[in-house]
C-alpha cells in the first residue's frame, strides 16, 4: 500500500475540489467580455451579464443600436431614425426616462441592472433554446415588439433602422437609420 505525506494528501484534496466547483457550475448565459450581445440555453437570463452603453463606453456600437431599439419598442424613441448606433445625449435622456417607469436608478447608463431588466420582457417565440440552436424571442416594449433572433453562436441579432439584420456587438458599428 502506498503511503502519501500529509501536503499530498492535502493537495490531492484540493485539486479534487476546485474539479468538482468547475465541473458543477452552470455556464453563464453570456460573457460581455467576448464582443457580443449573446445568450445560451433558457433566453431569460441572456441580457443578466450584459455590458455597459453609455455617453463613455460602447457608446457606437451594435450593441447601442439594439438598445436604441428597445427604447424605440418601450415608445420614448419617437421613431426608428432614431436608432443609429450612437448613444449620445438622446439616448442618455431616453435611458432616464425608461430607468424612472422600470423604478431603477436613473443615471442614463444601460448596465447589468437596467440590461436585465430589458431581458425580463423576452418572450419565446420559435425555434428551441438548446444551446447551439437558433431561437427566435420578441421583445415586448409597451408600444412596439422587436423581433429578435439568437443565431447557433448565442449571438443575438436585431433588425436595424433600414430593416437590415445586425450583429449586436460591442466592438462593431455597422447599424444605420
Amino acid at each position: 500500500m502506498t503511503s502519501f505525506s500529509k501536503g499530498a494528501v492535502a493537495i490531492l484534496t484540493a485539486g479534487a475540489a476546485v474539479l468538482t466547483v468547475g465541473l458543477g457550475a452552470s455556464p453563464a448565459s453570456a460573457k460581455a467580455s467576448d464582443g457580443f450581445v449573446r445568450g445560451y440555453d433558457k433566453f431569460t437570463d441572456d441580457f443578466d451579464d450584459e455590458g455597459t452603453l453609455s455617453t463613455t463606453v460602447n457608446e457606437k456600437s451594435n450593441a447601442t443600436c439594439l438598445w436604441q431599439s428597445i427604447l424605440w419598442a418601450e415608445g420614448i424613441n419617437a421613431s426608428r431614425d432614431s436608432v443609429d448606433g450612437v448613444f449620445g445625449d438622446r439616448t442618455a435622456e431616453a435611458t432616464r426616462i425608461l430607468q424612472d417607469r422600470w423604478g431603477l436608478t436613473n443615471d442614463g447608463v444601460v448596465g447589468k441592472g437596467t440590461f436585465a431588466e430589458a431581458g425580463d420582457r423576452l418572450e419565446y417565440r420559435n425555434g428551441s433554446t438548446f444551446r447551439g440552436e437558433e431561437l427566435g424571442v420578441t421583445y415586448r416594449g409597451s408600444k412596439y415588439a422587436i423581433w429578435l433572433y439568437r443565431d447557433v453562436q448565442g449571438r443575438y441579432q436585431f433588425r436595424d433602422g433600414n430593416g437590415d439584420m445586425r450583429i449586436a456587438g460591442y466592438d462593431h458599428w455597422t447599424c444605420t437609420t
